[in-house]
Parts: structure tokens; sequence; C-alpha cells
């Protein structure tokens, strides 16, 4: 019977030919997760195009490595390549926007409706409202959208599992795009996290049925919201061009 394992010596030997990548592919990855942090928070806005000279000197990087971390950024679904005229933020679609919130309403209902207060842990929604309301009273807006995100990436966390968290990780990272793309973070975050004070209450109180219908129809009015709003913000964000 022939074993399906390769003999010792040619396993190290596949392995040693790949040496090389190691160092390489460690600053790619460093290079990748800069430049996420930095669209994530807004730095980088919806639209803008990243210079590939300007990043380089600036983290003192190769032109490979920085192609290589677009390429990675390009899987996230945070940046489109155009041929001839560079890579960009990603602006996303009404296509996008759309099942983005499909894709909520089934993962944080879920995380709602089978919640058991006698069991479950409610500490993460709870410091993500404080954050909220500290950030909300300091009028700092994009602290508010990134707030208001981790209280819903802590009710998908109530269906305790690994994986759901980490298919969720693009999720949050492309709904940072379409809240940048908002032009009035104000007028749409502040009403939201009142909502986000009664879906707490009702898990906290055991009112289970009570919380997903207030989640429900929160996801609901935002999707509305964004998507009455969106054609014309997201071909002005298109429009923006940064070197």
């Amino acid at each position: 019977m022939t074993s399906l394992n390769p003999p010792k010596e040619d396993a190290h030997a596949a392995l040693a030919a790949h040496r090389g990548q190691l160092e390489r592919t460690s600053r790619t990855v460093r290079v990748a997760g800069i430049l996420r942090e930095l669209i994530i928070d807004g730095s980088f806005r919806p639209g803008a195009r990243l210079s590939e000279p300007d990043i380089c000197t600036a983290l003192d990087v190769s032109r490979n490595t920085v192609r290589e971390a677009f390429q990675i950024l390009i899987e996230d679904r945070l940046v489109s390549h155009e041929l001839n005229r560079g890579v960009f933020v990603r602006v996303p679609s009404i296509e996008d926007v759309a099942e983005l919130y499909i894709c909520r309403r089934v993962v944080e209902s879920a995380g709602v409706r089978d919640f058991d207060p006698a069991t479950g842990d409610l500490d993460a929604l709870a410091d993500a409202l404080e954050l909220a309301e500290e950030r909300l009273a300091a009028r700092d807006w994009t602290a508010v959208g990134t707030a208001d995100i981790h209280f819903h990436r802590a009710i998908a966390g109530l269906n305790n599992s690994s994986r759901i968290d980490q298919l969720m990780g693009g999720v949050w990272n492309e709904l940072r795009l379409v809240f940048h793309v908002m032009d009035d973070p104000h007028r749409f975050h502040s009403p939201y996290l009142a909502r986000n004070h009664e879906i707490y209450s009702a898990l906290k109180s055991g009112e289970n049925a009570l919380a997903v219908e207030l989640l429900q129809k929160y996801l609901d009015d935002a999707r509305i919201q964004i998507l009455a709003a969106y054609p014309t913000l997201s071909r002005s964000a298109g429009s923006t061009v940064a070197t």
C-alpha cells in the first residue's frame, strides 16, 4: 500500500523552498494592516486614490510589498483596482448595502432570539453603549459610528460562534465604508443610539421577542435611510481623488 504522506526529506525540501517568502509576507501583512486601519477609521475615505509611491515612501517599503498589500485589501473588499487609474478605497454599491443588511438581519436576529439572560453576558453591549454616549457628548461622530458597530458586533457575538465572528469581520469593515459615505453622521447615528439602548434593555429583561422586533425594525430603518440617500452620496464619494 502506497503512503499518502511524502518522505520526510521531500517535505523538508518543499518547506525550505518557501523560506524566502517569510519576511516579505510578514511585511506585506503588516502594510495591509496599517492601510486597513486607516481606511476603517476614515483617514482614507471611500473614493480616495491610494498613491503607491507615497505609501512606499511613508512606510519605507518596496512597490512589490505595497502591491501585495493592495491585493489583500482587494480580497477584503476594502479597495478596488481600476485599470490605468490605480487603486481606490471602495465605495460600496447599493447592492452591497442591501446584502450587508440582509446578512446582519440573519446573524444578529439569531443572537438576540436565542440569548439566555441566565447564562449569557451582556457586558460587551453595555461597554459599547457607554463608549457611544461618551463620544456623542464629545461630538466625535466617527467614534459614535465605531461604538455602534462594537454594539452590533457584540450582538452577533451572542451566537457564541468564533466562525460567525470571523465571517462577520468583513461585514463590519465594509459597513464602516458605508458609514463614511453618509454626509451627515450626526443626523444618521444619533437616533440609533437610543434604539440600541432599547434593544439592550429588552435583552437584559429577558424579553427576547421584543428585542428581536426592535433590532429588526432598527436594521430595516437604517437600510432604508441609507439606500434613500446613497445614490447621490456614493457618486460624490466616487469622484474624490486623494494622492
